[in-house]
């Protein structure tokens, strides 16, 4: 919601500011710059991009336009399996734990986190590092590291559409010189028409250097980083995976290695020690997931 009341803020702010000088409307609708500068600026970008690369940039707009980073709930959710999985590990045999991490899907213990199971990187993230503690001559150091480079791995992935955008925002200008160029051309070929008539020209061709100009630093450009900075959000549950569970090879009782989790949360959106505790110990999901396991 907030990148669409951005773009009407620019949009309307922009068509405002020029009819406050006395222009007209009509002078900025120039179809076929239009059609010249985004028709070269979408066949850049699929030449520059995979079909995969192109789809994720569409579903990272989406994101960006829908706000769709993990909540408070979302972190809980993720901080309560956590410490059902660890709880388990210390009380439970080898093979009822494997059971859960060998078909998540199917795992009841999972099944009490839909939002979890649907983010098939985060599943996939906490299953493997659990096995790797079930094995147990992994050293925590060795862990930590690999943990690191994996989530590296999985942020330059996800960050991708804004390196896409990005450069899509880069060239617009540039591009929007070229539709001027071709509007100068086609006003030169007029030189014998009156004023009026090359002074609508010249302004057509004017209108293409404004256009990529204004759609690069006014809407591409700001679309690009709300994606990045939506997509640096979600990794966030792999962090606090990575924390909780170190801490919990180093030693620390399920409780405190949550803690170390819920650290790595950023102050707005970090549920309190109260807020945890009930969710995953002392009642709520905790009891559930208690009687699931």
């Amino acid at each position: 919601m907030g990148v669409l009341i951005g773009i009407v803020v620019a949009v309307g702010s922009l068509i405002g500011g020029y009819m406050a000088l006395g222009g007209h409307l009509v002078v900025l609708w120039q179809p076929f710059e239009f059609v010249i500068i985004f028709g070269i600026a979408l066949g850049t970008f699929i030449i520059a991009n995979p079909l995969s690369g192109i789809m994720d940039t569409m579903r990272g707009i989406m994101e960006a336009m829908t706000n769709a980073v993990p909540k408070r709930q979302d972190f809980l959710g993720v901080l309560s399996l956590l410490f059902a999985l660890m709880r388990d590990l210390r009380a439970r045999p080898r093979n009822e734990v494997e059971a859960h991490i060998d078909n998540p899907n199917e795992s009841e213990l999972f099944k009490h986190f839909p939002g979890i199971l649907k983010d098939k990187e985060l599943t996939q993230f906490i299953c493997d590092y659990i096995r790797l503690i079930i094995i147990g001559n992994a050293r925590s150091h060795e862990i930590e590291a690999l943990m690191e480079q994996e989530i590296n791995t999985v942020r330059k992935h996800k960050v991708l559409p804004n390196s896409a955008l990005s450069a899509v925002a880069e060239a617009l200008p540039a591009l929007g010189i070229c539709a001027a160029v071709l509007g100068i051309v086609h006003a030169m070929a007029a030189l014998s028409e009156s004023p009026a008539v090359l002074g609508e020209l010249i302004g057509a061709a004017l209108m293409g250097t404004f256009s990529g100009i204004f759609m690069s630093y006014g809407i591409i450009g700001p679309v690009a980083l709300k994606v990045k900075l939506t997509r640096e959000k979600q990794v966030q549950p792999f962090i606090i995976a990575k924390q909780t569970l170190i801490a919990f090879m180093n030693g620390a009782l399920p409780q405190i290695a949550l803690e170390h989790g819920r650290k790595t949360i950023p102050a707005k959106e970090r549920p309190t020690i109260d807020e945890v505790e009930n969710e995953t110990i002392s009642g709520g999901k905790g009891e559930a997931m208690a009687q699931a396991a």
